[in-house]
């Protein structure tokens, strides 16, 4: 099954920032929208952004709205999830997923590919 890979994870210190990064290997995924979730441990899986096939809208939760921007490189099949000012509730398994309409959303079972996650650590 096609699989999206996560990267850029890490443990940083509040205040931090870090850019993950989710690339499609041998799949194209280019009309697609991409999608960024996350889930610390007991919680349930929140949305964090989306982006559009072409770009063009971009979504965002309300905890990450100023801080977090989502962008991708369509030539190299990548998204990216540029984070600033962390913060230790900002802590989590950072999951990417392709959505097929192309429209984006907020939902995670409008989603179809996920990768295995990318693990963010935020310490005070």
């Amino acid at each position: 099954q096609a699989q999206l890979v996560e990267s850029g994870g890490g443990v940083v210190q509040a205040g931090d920032s870090l850019t993950l990064s989710c690339a499609a290997p041998g799949v194209t995924f280019s009309d697609y929208s991409r999608g960024w979730f996350r889930q610390a441990p007991g919680k349930e899986r929140e949305f964090v952004a989306a982006i559009s096939w072409r770009g063009r809208n971009t979504y965002y939760g309300d905890r990450v709205k100023g801080r977090f921007t989502v962008s991708r490189d369509i030539s190299k099949n990548t998204a990216y999830l540029q984070m600033n000012n962390l913060q230790p509730d900002d802590t989590g398994v950072y999951y990417c997923a392709a959505e097929t309409s192309g429209l984006g959303s907020t939902n995670h079972w409008d989603y179809a590919y996920w990768g295995r996650g990318t693990q963010v650590t935020v310490s005070s």
